[in-house]
């Protein structure tokens, strides 16, 4: 399991570290190339103004590569029991 963001490799670790992740959390620093390949980095909206900010996206992919399941623009803190849920981990 591998997760992606635009945070710097010192911040993943904090953030590693912090929730005690087991798994890899890779960099996607600007132009955002993986973020945009997936549509999860573009135009967003907020309060009446539009800016080009990162989606919250998850993408669980086989070992063969194939998407198995998109999450669109889930909350943080419901994601991951939805991820485990659809694995059937728990």
């Amino acid at each position: 399991m591998l997760g992606i963001s635009k945070d710097n490799a010192s911040s993943h670790k904090k953030f590693i570290e912090k929730f005690n992740l087991p798994f890899i959390l890779l960099t996607d620093p600007e132009p955002f190339k993986v973020s945009s390949d997936y549509d999860s980095y573009g135009l967003k909206k907020f309060m009446g103004k539009e800016y080009m900010g990162m989606m919250r996206n998850t993408f669980l992919i086989d070992t063969d590569g194939k998407i198995e399941k998109i999450y669109l623009k889930i909350k943080a803190a419901i994601m991951a029991d939805h991820i485990i849920a659809d694995l059937g981990l728990k």
